[in-house]
């Protein structure tokens, strides 16, 4: 069947505007103004992006799986013990969709790659937040649970999930409200220093993850005596920590493209090694949430804080409203920018008639 349609075509990286360019990828890449059937279409050819889309559009059916597992089988709206694992089990499907969706449809225009990675990082920061709210219910040792630290515990990550998405935002494209023109885009931190807005986004990342996993790092690597919640389960967070720091290393280092450019550009570059770690870590995170929830809960019920809409559904709720708005206040000036006139185009792209940010 599809032998009978016609795929889009491919370029090299000197074919496509700086803003498409990724570091150490030559070739694979698709039109810059690529229309929703084009996106849709290079799912079945090989680009440089086919497989980060389906390294993460896949697993999203494997963790909405596991959601109605726990919301049927569990019948988790009986039960507000189990809420916290809803919420993540929900996070954990909406950042690898997200990512999938940015990466499938960035090519139809330079607004609409800013666009749909806006929504990447707000779904990535939404799944630290539900990170957070799951360890402050199951995963905090015995000797810090109730603490001054775990009270306040899901206000800070909230606080630092809003940061994340404006962080993550500001890396593309600075601050919002702008008065856009033709030459804007060279001012953006993403294209005047890219190495710049790299590191701001490996800050707003790195930072939510470390303080949601505070009372973790100290559980399995710190604490000892009694109270360190030394159970069964800390084997699989132990794989979990592992497969988190890899997938930083990948996102942050761009090996082994960087050691070979042109020679991963369609299979084994970092960032499709980076989705996998990704979302094995997050695999194995689940199954130590699911371990500690079942094996703990008689005790977390008579000595940890009690699970309520205010530390679980609340905040989620808050940070998706919050993060919406953060969203929205990015695109806006993107989508009331000048639209170039010059809509015509060959199969091949021509730079030189690009309006940059449309």
């Amino acid at each position: 069947m599809l032998s009978l349609i016609k795929l889009p075509r491919v370029f090299t990286i000197n074919q496509v505007p700086k803003v498409f360019h990724e570091d150490s990828i030559i070739s694979g890449y698709r039109h810059p103004r690529s229309s929703a059937t084009d996106c849709i279409l290079s799912l079945f050819q090989m680009t440089n992006e086919t497989l980060n889309i389906w390294t993460h559009f896949l697993p999203t059916w494997y963790f909405l799986w596991k959601l109605v597992t726990v919301v049927l089988m569990q019948k988790a709206w009986q039960d507000s013990f189990t809420w916290p694992m809803v919420i993540f089990l929900f996070t954990c499907c909406i950042y690898p969709l997200a990512s999938s969706c940015a990466h499938t449809f960035s090519t139809m225009s330079v607004r609409a790659r800013h666009i749909c990675f806006f929504f990447d990082y707000g779904s990535i920061s939404f799944y630290s937040l539900g990170s957070a709210i799951v360890y402050s219910a199951y995963v905090f040792p015995d000797k810090w649970a109730n603490s001054s630290f775990h009270q306040s515990y899901i206000t800070i990550a909230v606080f630092n999930t809003i940061i994340c998405t404006i962080l993550a935002c500001y890396s593309r494209l600075g601050l919002p409200f702008l008065q856009y023109n033709h030459d804007i885009i060279k001012r953006f931190p993403e294209y005047q220093s890219p190495k710049l807005s790299k590191f701001l986004r490996v800050v707003a990342f790195a930072y939510p993850y470390l303080f949601d996993n505070i009372p973790l790092f100290y559980r399995v690597l710190l604490c000892e005596g009694e109270g360190c919640t030394d159970n069964a389960t800390n084997i699989l967070h132990y794989y979990h920590i592992t497969l988190a720091f890899l997938t930083a290393f990948l996102f942050a280092t761009h090996l082994p493209e960087r050691l070979a450019p042109g020679s991963f550009d369609f299979i084994g570059h970092s960032h499709q090694l980076f989705h996998v770690c990704a979302i094995l870590g997050t695999h194995f995170q689940m199954q130590a949430m699911e371990q500690d929830m079942k094996i703990r809960r008689s005790w977390l019920v008579e000595n940890s804080i009690p699970i309520t809409f205010a530390n679980s559904v609340g905040p989620a709720l808050l940070c998706v409203v919050l993060n919406l708005v953060i969203i929205f206040l990015y695109s806006l000036p993107l989508l009331l920018g000048p639209v170039c006139k010059d809509m015509k185009y060959s199969r091949g792209p021509k730079k030189d008639k690009l309006c940059p940010h449309s």
